[in-house]
């Protein structure tokens, strides 16, 4: 599985952005996917995470109510819509699948800057 984001960019604080992840390879075989981030001395945390299956998602409670993800099965990409943004959300934002055979897959990132 391959994975390639876009979408960062630099954003005045209480905008918006969209991240797209696309997805390809053995796609199929994917059972989750994911965003995660990632600040500058700060551990890589989860933002949000979207079965494949039954759609169930998770948030963060630091973005609940603030960003949505969704996928698109039909061309195997996933977004995450990021509104209200804040400075402390500023990161690089990394795509990741986990398939059912419990391998992770990860993207190269892309950066989020929130400007106030």
């Amino acid at each position: 599985v391959q994975l390639v984001e876009s979408g960062g960019g630099l954003v005045q604080a209480g905008g918006s952005l969209r991240l797209s992840c696309a997805a390809s390879g053995y796609t199929s075989n994917i059972r989750s996917m994911g965003w995660y981030r990632q600040a500058p001395g700060k551990e890589r945390d989860l933002v949000a995470d979207i079965t494949t299956t039954s759609g169930s998602i998770k948030y963060a409670d630091s973005v609940k109510g603030r960003f949505t993800i969704s996928r698109d099965d039909a061309k195997n990409t996933m977004g995450l819509q990021m509104n209200s943004l804040k400075s402390e959300d500023a990161a690089v934002y990394v795509c990741r699948a986990l398939t059912w055979l419990n391998r992770d897959y990860w993207g190269q990132g892309t950066q989020v800057t929130v400007s106030s």
